[in-house]
C-alpha cells in the first residue's frame, strides 16, 4: 500500500535551514497495523504530514496504493485526502455545539452525499466503533474525552478510507481511556483497516504489530510485536 524511497524534507527559516528527514525509506503492506515512534522533534510528525499527503517532500518518492504522490498537484493530493485517507488527531478536531451524528457525517456532506444516506452511514460507523447509541444527538462538548476520540475515529471512517493516520490518538485521554481507544484501533485493524500510529510512547506503539522508530530524521530501527 504505502512505499517511501529516500524521502527527505528541509525547511528553510531564513538563512537557516533544518533537515527534519534524511533519506527515510520504508513500505507498509495493505492491512498492516504499524507504529512510528520517535521522542519529540525525530521527525514523526512531519513524516506523518508527508504520508497524510498535507506537506511533500524536498527530495524522494512517495506511492500510496501505486499513486506517486511527489508528483501530484494540490488538487490532486487534496481529492486522495478525501477519498483514501482518514485522520485521527491528539485534540479531537470535533465541531462542539454540533451533535455527535453530524460531526461523523460531515465528510460526506462534502463529498455530496444525500442527507439520509449521511445520517445512516454515520450512525453505522459509530456502532462499529463501539459508540453508546445514547449519546447519538448529543453535542460533542457534552462528550467525555473518550467518547470523542470514538468520534473522531468514526469520522475518519466514514469515507471508507484504505489507510487511518492516527497523530498522538490518546495524547489527552487518561490510561484507561486510552486503552479503549487503542482497542478500537485493534478491532478495525482486525477487519482489514490499514492503520498508521504516530506517538512517542512505547506502551501506546506496543498495540500495533511493527514499530517504525525515528530519531534525528532517520530510521533507526523497526521491530516487530507479538501479541
Amino acid at each position: 500500500m504505502i512505499e517511501i524511497k529516500n524521502i527527505s524534507k528541509t525547511y528553510n527559516t531564513g538563512d537557516v535551514q533544518f533537515q527534519a528527514l534524511k533519506g527515510v525509506s520504508f513500505t507498509i503492506q495493505d492491512g498492516e497495523f504499524v507504529a512510528i515512534m520517535g521522542p519529540s522533534g525525530s521527525g514523526k510528525s512531519t513524516l506523518m504530514h508527508i504520508l497524510g499527503a498535507l506537506d511533500t517532500p524536498t527530495s524522494g518518492e512517495y506511492f500510496l496504493d501505486k499513486h506517486d504522490m511527489s508528483k501530484l498537484s494540490e488538487d490532486e493530493l487534496a481529492a486522495i485526502r478525501k477519498k483514501k485517507i482518514g485522520f485521527v488527531f491528539q485534540s479531537f478536531n470535533l465541531l462542539p455545539r454540533t451533535s455527535v451524528v453530524r460531526n461523523v457525517a460531515l465528510p460526506l456532506m462534502y463529498a455530496g452525499v444525500p442527507k439520509n444516506e449521511r445520517t445512516e452511514k454515520a450512525i453505522e460507523v459509530l456502532k462499529n466503533v463501539g459508540f453508546d447509541e445514547v449519546h447519538f444527538y448529543h453535542l460533542s462538548n457534552q462528550l467525555s474525552g473518550g467518547q470523542m476520540q470514538r468520534v473522531a475515529i468514526a469520522r475518519a471512517l466514514v469515507n471508507d478510507p484504505s489507510l487511518i493516520l492516527a497523530d498522538e490518538p490518546t495524547g489527552n485521554l487518561d490510561t484507561k481511556t486510552g486503552e479503549l481507544v487503542l482497542e478500537t484501533f485493534k478491532r478495525l485493524n482486525d477487519k482489514g483497516h490499514t492503520i498508521i500510529l504516530i506517538t512517542h510512547e512505547r506502551d501506546v506503539a506496543e498495540h500495533a504489530k511493527r514499530i517504525i522508530h525515528i530519531r534525528d530524521g532517520l530510521i533507526s530501527k523497526e521491530e516487530i510485536i507479538k501479541h
